[in-house]
């Protein structure tokens, strides 16, 4: 067998999407326990979300032609004719020329449109000054607008986030179908290497902090790591261990040894595993030419660079798709801090900072940002967007096309 023959990293993520399957056991796990998941099934809304029309402001449910006309020149006047609780259901119908106050989320009362926020309107002995007109469906949310019933909600493969979690609970949904949590086991290899908590090196020795970085990326990721120490370089004792290590996880990473020094036994070791065993043994890419990546027996195996940066760098753009294929997840990982380019213009009032939902995706080798545009109480617009665009308070808004810092959902 023929090895580091090295392959661009193009042709190593295609073997990673060829070579890797996902675990594919499934559990019902409690919604609360849930967070960082992966759904086995999609889940379809079993109801509407809102269950009734209601008022996303503190204000008055009107009909929204009372208040054409109204400024603070010239105000309009309405007629308070009562009071909506937070909790219960509006039942007296609102007639024309009146209006009757309701809470942010309280239920919108029966005949009324719309909502005049309390900022532009007064109460005066039970008459409602209005300072502006509004359109019908202003400030509402009607029943179905943000989830409708029988709609499949999230699809199987999506790993849930705080978001999906709140979107689910919203549904009453309290277990999901997932696919169980994946165990990594770790071990780093060296004669020169010692514990990282070692106090005093001697001449020669390095601290292993390689497992605090590349277990701390694991566990980011929904990742349980089982600690195998530090092996000698010695081909029976490493093959020992790494054979203990492999039988007990899903996915077995190996530190430091993979390059071709007489006494690097980390393919031979890894071939030792199973079949159909090594199908990248080098990659065109620098930090990390060294990286050995194999599937044993279905499991994979990493065998990662030595060198801490090294390590770290191939194990987030490599060890982070292999791991997102075990976890059965289907959408591609976004990055936790980008510079997109805006797909359209975005207006925004000047002393005020306004923050942008968006979603993030790849043309022509740029992100690109699309705005996810709805109403603030829409669970789905979270649900949706994949990051956060901040518009400044001394800007007026951003420009089509015009390059923004995206705080990445993970």
């Amino acid at each position: 067998m023929q090895f580091f023959k090295v392959k661009t990293v193009e042709e190593t993520f295609a073997l990673i999407q060829e070579k890797i399957a996902k675990v594919g056991e499934v559990s019902v796990c409690a919604l609360e326990e849930a967070l960082h998941c992966v759904l086995a099934e999609p889940v379809a809304a079993g109801e509407n979300v809102p269950a009734f029309d209601r008022s996303t402001v503190d204000g008055y449910a009107v009909v929204a032609k009372d208040t054409y006309g109204s400024s603070e020149s010239m105000p309009g006047f309405l007629t308070v004719s009562g009071e909506v609780k937070m909790g219960e259901a509006a039942t007296t119908p609102l007639s024309r020329g009146e209006a009757i106050y309701v809470p942010t989320g309280g239920m919108l009362p029966p005949g009324s449109d719309s909502v005049l926020m309390i900022e532009h309107c007064e109460e005066i002995s039970g008459l409602l000054n209005t300072y502006k007109q509004i359109a019908p469906g202003e400030n509402v949310i009607r029943a179905g607008e943000d989830i409708k019933a029988g709609e499949i909600l999230l699809e199987a493969g999506t790993k849930l986030r705080p978001q999906e979690i709140g979107a689910l609970a919203s549904l009453g949904i309290s277990k999901v179908s997932v696919y169980r949590p994946i165990k990594a086991a770790y071990l780093s290899t060296g004669d020169e290497i010692v514990p990282y908590d070692t106090e005093k090196l001697e001449i020669g020795q390095i601290r292993d902090i390689n497992y605090l970085t590349v277990s701390g990326l694991a566990r980011e990721w929904g990742v349980e790591v089982i600690y195998g120490g530090i092996t000698t370089d010695d081909y029976d004792v490493f093959a020992s261990k790494a054979r203990e290590l492999y039988e007990q996880a899903d996915i077995l990473i190996l530190s430091g040894g993979s390059s071709v020094g007489a006494k690097d036994y980390t393919t031979e070791v890894i071939q030792s595993l199973g079949d159909p065993g090594v199908f990248v043994h080098g990659i065109s890419i620098k930090p990390g030419k060294p990286t050995i990546l194999a599937v044993a027996e279905g499991k994979p195996v990493i065998g990662l660079p030595g060198h801490p940066a090294s390590a770290m760098i191939i194990f987030r753009l490599f060890g982070e798709k292999i791991i997102k294929k075990l976890q059965g997840e289907q959408a591609q990982p976004k990055p936790e801090r980008v510079f997109a380019r805006m797909t359209k213009n975005i207006a925004s009032s000047p002393g005020r900072s306004d923050y942008i939902r968006v979603r993030l995706f790849m043309k022509e080798g740029e992100w690109w940002a699309e705005p996810i545009i709805g109403k603030s109480g829409l669970i789905t617009t979270l649900v949706k967007s994949d990051g956060i665009v901040e518009i400044s308070s001394e800007k007026e808004g951003i420009s089509q096309g015009e390059y923004v810092p995206v705080l990445a959902s993970k």
